[in-house]
């Protein structure tokens, strides 16, 4: 990654994340559309979903954003491979300037070893700008249509916006608990699940169902797979029609004002720094998962799928593996 271009990636993406809007009903949508990798996200894809959701936040036609993917699935998180062993087996060129959208030559990246080589990656997965949380950010009506796997970055995208419409076969949770130990939004999923069945999440690792999170508050709505279009379609509507646009900006502004109260913003930039402490995270046993021995070579999907055979069946992360006995 140390050669990658910003821009190019960005390019490249466009081919997987489209933008479009109906100027008649101000209603925007971002499709993710990745076939065969399930609408794992790339660097390129993160940073232009980023750039996207900024532009609707301005643009004067859109009142209503809808995200949303195609296929079986509304995205299993971001292409972690894509980043090789950049995070715990560097060298001396490596370096995160694509993320960062740095492409001058003359910029010296930190070097590996340092606090900084990794921290300037995850403090910087805290802004909106990098494509994680922007989201947050923006002060006019989000709605998620969410279906099949909804992991990882997706998972984030779901819990930041203001509306999410599922179908009854959605799977949530993050498969970094099972190699990692945590991912880049806990707080914010802490405050929207509760304490009580967050804790169980995270230390189980396992996915919550659509009911599940519905019970938690954490959904809005609950359809078949073949009614979720047209339910999504209906809260934007009425979403569309609701109070005119400075309202609309004044109410996202309260409940920003509400979530940064709550410390938003103050999580993000938490995580930002335990992130960056992750060498110093040691196993307990040899078969822990260890992202320092080559666990990029075997792929991290292949990790986490090869210790999800270990849980129960019906709290393994994969379709395959849940209908086990």
């Amino acid at each position: 990654m140390a050669d990658a271009n910003a821009a190019e990636l960005k390019k490249e993406a466009e081919q997987f994340v489209r933008y479009e809007k109906d100027k008649a009903t101000k209603i925007a949508t971002i499709t993710f559309d990745r076939p065969g990798k399930s609408n794992t996200t790339t660097i390129g894809m993160r940073l232009l979903f980023g750039e996207y959701v900024h532009k609707a936040n301005i643009d004067d036609d859109v009142k209503v954003l809808v995200i949303r993917g195609e296929g079986e699935d509304f995205g299993t998180g971001g292409d972690i491979a894509e980043h090789g062993d950049l995070y715990l087996n560097p060298d001396e060129n490596s370096n995160f300037l694509a993320d960062l959208e740095i492409d001058d030559p003359d910029v010296k990246y930190p070097p590996a070893g340092s606090f900084r080589y990794l921290h300037g990656l995850t403090d910087h997965y805290a802004k909106g700008r990098a494509g994680n949380r922007p989201l947050q950010e923006f002060k006019k009506i989000s709605i998620v249509e969410a279906k099949g796997y909804c992991y990882g970055w997706h998972f984030y995208q779901a819990a930041d916006a203001d509306l999410v419409v599922c179908s009854d076969d959605t799977l949530f949770g993050h498969p970094s608990f099972r190699y990692a130990g945590w991912g880049p939004r806990l707080w914010t999923w802490l405050e929207t699940i509760g304490v009580r069945k967050f804790s169980e999440m995270l230390f189980t690792g396992r996915p919550f169902t659509a009911k599940e999170m519905a019970d938690s508050n954490f959904v809005n709505s609950v359809v078949p797979r073949d009614q979720l279009e047209a339910e999504t379609a209906k809260y934007a509507k009425a979403c569309s029609i609701t109070r005119p646009l400075d309202v609309v900006v004044v109410q996202k502004t309260f409940i920003e004002l509400y979530k940064q109260y709550r410390g938003e913003y103050m999580g993000s930039l938490l995580t930002g720094f335990v992130e960056g402490v992750l060498p110093a995270m040691k196993n307990d046993v040899e078969d822990d998962v260890n992202l320092g021995n080559g666990v990029f070579d075997k792929g991290i999907n292949n990790v986490v799928k090869d210790r999800d055979l270990a849980y129960p069946a019906e709290w393994r992360l994969s379709r395959g593996g849940r209908a086990r006995p």
